[in-house]
């Protein structure tokens, strides 16, 4: 190994390393921090620190917020909301992202135009003709209104990922797929659907975080205590105990709002990496 060589070689091996510790410093560190939080009692979280009772350790917290608050009703009502959410915004977006991506019409690229701009208009400036909306339909106080609520919002960018994954597969593939006789469904379904997984993962991964920790649109659209999102049922466990508020508790919270969310990025990190790979260089 030449000079040169073994200098590279150690360069690589330094930037690896600053990586590594920035990486734990910006992501692991806040992580762990609050996961520390939430085994402290609220008597250590607010008292000056004190190295003797810093890490006196409890799964208290977790113990009592399973008994207040309506926790793990809301917690539930959060998974089956996000979880609705991803599904039919990944399914609709495919549907959409394969007509816009593989099919050409009059007025497509207008029709595209049209839900790219409604990527810059906030939800809450429409929230109001939502809500009648909704409530026309006797959606309000029920979890497949807000399905239906959230999958609006995020459905634009999520067409917009698919359209992306659908135009860079090569056409030579659904050509031989047409030549043995399959339909669009078919093809859709059997030859496209592989390579535009990391599309869909993206969409999915997208919607299910947006939603599962939006706090505005759960808190206009339901009025039942046991329909609330686990964001409104955080903030009402902060509000519950006029002029005092529990922070083991709410961190103990934070830790149950925060591992569906790291679960599921880690599980489909490398799809989502290549769907927004994707949809940065091609278009």
């Amino acid at each position: 190994m030449t000079e040169r060589s073994r200098t590279e070689q150690n360069t690589k091996i330094f930037l690896y390393v600053v990586a590594a510790v920035l990486s734990l410093v910006v992501f692991v560190t806040p992580l762990a921090w609050a996961l520390l939080r939430s085994l402290q009692s609220n008597a250590v979280i607010t008292a000056a620190p004190d190295r003797s009772t810093f890490f006196d350790l409890t799964v208290g917290n977790f113990r009592h917020i399973s008994a207040v608050g309506n926790i793990p009703r809301a917690t539930l009502n959060s998974l089956i909301v996000s979880a609705g959410t991803a599904a039919l915004t990944a399914l609709l977006a495919t549907a959409a992202g394969y007509g816009f991506g593989r099919f050409r019409f009059r007025g497509s690229g207008v029709a595209f135009g049209l839900i790219l701009v409604t990527l810059m208009i906030p939800f809450q400036a429409i929230l109001t003709p939502l809500f009648l909306e909704l409530n026309a339909m006797r959606l309000t106080d029920n979890l497949l209104g807000l399905v239906l609520f959230y999958t609006t919002v995020n459905l634009p960018f999520g067409v917009f990922v698919m359209r992306t994954a659908f135009a860079s597969v090569p056409n030579e593939l659904e050509d031989a797929a047409n030549v043995d006789g399959a339909g669009p469904v078919r093809t859709l379904t059997r030859v496209l659907r592989p390579l535009v997984l990391p599309g869909m993962a993206t969409t999915a991964l997208y919607a299910f975080l947006a939603s599962w920790t939006e706090f505005l649109g759960a808190l206009t659209f339901l009025t039942k205590q046991e329909l609330y999102t686990l964001p409104v049922a955080l903030l009402n466990l902060q509000q519950g105990a006029y002029g005092s508020i529990d922070y083991g508790l709410l961190a103990a919270g934070a830790v149950i709002a925060m591992v569906p969310c790291v679960v599921l990025f880690v599980a489909l990190q490398r799809y989502y990496v290549a769907g927004l790979s994707a949809g940065a260089v091609k278009g």
